[in-house]
């Protein structure tokens, strides 16, 4: 095609520029509900392309069936988890910012994004008729939680997961020496069989590591 400039043009140009502003776009947005709700957000920026890989990675996608993300954020988990999710394989996700919904949304149309809160987790699992879940991926900031959420979220999420099921969650740095974080830590380790850590991702912003658990 030819512009009225008399230049051509190329329609993948134009998906080029939308997917250059996304990460703009997205980062704002981040950044606006971290100011708005810092407790719930817990971060200035989505996570980076190397934290994402160390949270999925690590999973058996060719054996589990049933997964759960907790806090999508922007959905960069998410298109992940969908791109290595087996055929047979359910997947939702859940979020509690309208905004984050919306963007996780936008990045994956084809997933299951709840906005609702991961305490109601035995509900959404009825409803997408889950009777155990396989692994959780999850992207809630628990240094930020009162030790009454991290319980409850916790407690919740261990009464549906199947026997050997897995779980990977992500902390910054910054937030492993706060009260809030030490007691999260030492809940881990009462609640699952098997915690490892992962390296470090030192390009996050912040500096972040998974917590790799199984049942």
């Amino acid at each position: 095609m030819i512009d009225h400039h008399g230049c051509p043009t190329d329609d993948r140009a134009g998906l080029e520029f939308k997917s250059a502003r996304r990460p703009l776009r997205e980062t704002a947005t981040f950044f606006k509900e971290f100011v708005r709700r810092p407790a719930s957000v817990g971060a200035i920026a989505p996570s980076s392309p190397g934290l994402v890989d160390a949270m999925v990675q690590w999973f058996d996608w060719d054996r589990v069936r049933n997964v759960v993300e907790f806090g999508p954020g922007t959905g960069v988990f998410t298109e992940a988890i969908l791109s290595k999710l087996h055929a047979d394989a359910k997947f939702f996700a859940v979020e509690r910012s309208p905004e984050m919904v919306n963007m996780t949304r936008q990045r994956c149309p084809t997933a299951t994004v709840y906005e609702d809160s991961a305490t109601n987790l035995h509900a959404l699992c009825d409803r997408e008729g889950m009777q155990s879940i396989d692994a959780v991926i999850c992207g809630l900031p628990w240094a930020s939680f009162p030790e009454s959420l991290q319980t409850e979220i916790l407690d919740t999420m261990l009464q549906r997961m199947a026997p050997e099921g897995r779980f990977a969650t992500f902390a910054y740095w910054q937030g492993v020496f706060l009260p809030a974080g030490r007691r999260f830590s030492k809940r881990l380790k009462t609640s699952f069989g098997s915690i490892q850590r992962s390296h470090t991702v030192w390009k996050n912003v912040p500096p972040a590591f998974v917590y790799r658990c199984q049942r």
